[in-house]
């Protein structure tokens, strides 16, 4: 392997010339630079990732908590930890994934053991129990106020949330308006005239979890139904042609005047338009459906479903864009939310006359 002694010698300069080059700790010609930067290049030289670590204090790496549950949409979650590590990359970041589901003592270890300068967690829950380490004050990370005392995150420890808790104070948080998202379904709907709405909704585990992003587009739901005079029904579902045959029954035992589907959960998408079908329930002409999903789901579906697309990839960009500016001293604690967008396409229509 090519050492920094070599690259010094090729390049002319000092070895501590190079140190500074690598580092940008001290200014350097742009002459003397271009040189470094070519013997670098030149010689294929990759700085020692231990001691790149020693001389800067940093790691260069970002940890990524992705806890992988049964109940959840494994491609989606895929989809942004893939944007989460090819927009570090662009920054110099390589991303440690952490997918077990231990809650804050994750937390506790990335900040104690310097694995990374930074986090992005996903799966946010309104309660999360990783919060309070993450508003843990401004003592350094691996400090420990008491013998024998866990370290704290706290703010020398830079995170992003990829979801929503129920408080933000002292928060950097990225995703979709799940909210908005909800109410702009119903909005759809209403304008064409449906006034029973049925909403399929994630796993119940989702729901009693109280994960952020389904608890918010319920909301959303909800409280635009009431305001425009609609009916709306709510039932978790665990997808799957069984699970989702036995929740619609239940529906149209219930609402058996429902016209309107507001589905979230891309495992139940398919069965339901299956079990319509079965039934002689012509979509959009009986029957109008709408999704919540990722773009490449609304698309293949059996019929192309009108839908709100989660938008992974930006989700993982804009965390990894914040996190880097905490990182660099240029970003404070925000919440940036990504305005819905609804593509109408072949699966909705205007209510059937009574």
């Amino acid at each position: 392997m090519v050492t920094l002694a070599e690259v010094a010698q090729h390049a002319g300069v000092s070895a501590s010339t190079v140190s500074y080059v690598l580092s940008g700790k001290r200014s350097i010609s742009a002459n003397t630079r271009q040189r470094v930067e070519r013997s670098i290049h030149e010689l294929g030289y990759h700085p020692n990732a231990g001691a790149r670590a020693l001389a800067s204090s940093r790691s260069n790496i970002i940890a990524l908590m992705i806890p992988l549950r049964t109940d959840m949409y494994v491609p989606v979650m895929m989809e942004i930890a893939i944007a989460v590590a090819t927009t570090a990359r662009t920054h110099g970041y390589d991303v440690l994934l952490l997918t077990g589901e231990e809650g804050p003592d994750a937390v506790r270890r990335v900040a104690g053991s310097g694995l990374a300068d930074g986090m992005i967690l996903m799966d946010v829950e309104l309660d999360d129990e990783r919060l309070p380490l993450l508003r843990g004050g401004d003592a350094p990370a691996r400090a420990k106020s008491r013998v024998g005392e866990q370290p704290r995150a706290g703010k020398d420890q830079p995170a992003v949330l990829i979801g929503l808790p129920a408080d933000t104070a002292g928060l950097t948080c990225v995703d979709l308006d799940f909210k908005a998202t909800g109410a702009l379904c119903v909005e759809h709907l209403a304008e064409l005239g449906h006034r029973d709405i049925a909403v399929i909704g994630e796993a119940p585990a989702v729901y009693e979890r109280h994960t952020g992003f389904a608890e918010r587009t319920l909301d959303g739901l909800r409280g635009r139904a009431r305001e425009l005079g609609l009916r709306l029904l709510h039932r978790p579902c665990e997808g799957g042609y069984d699970a989702m045959a036995v929740t619609l029954a239940r529906i149209l035992d219930e609402r058996p005047g429902t016209t309107g589907f507001v589905v979230q959960n891309e495992s139940a998408v398919e069965p339901l338009l299956a079990l319509l079908r079965q039934q002689g329930r012509a979509v959009p002409e009986d029957v109008s459906v709408v999704s919540i999903c990722p773009e490449q789901v609304a698309v293949q579906a059996s019929v192309r479903l009108t839908s709100v697309a989660v938008p992974a990839q930006e989700m993982g960009r804009l965390a990894v864009e914040q996190l880097v500016a905490k990182l660099d001293g240029r970003g404070g604690d925000e919440v940036v939310l990504i305005a819905p967008e609804l593509t109408v396409r072949a699966s909705s229509g205007p209510a059937p006359a009574p």
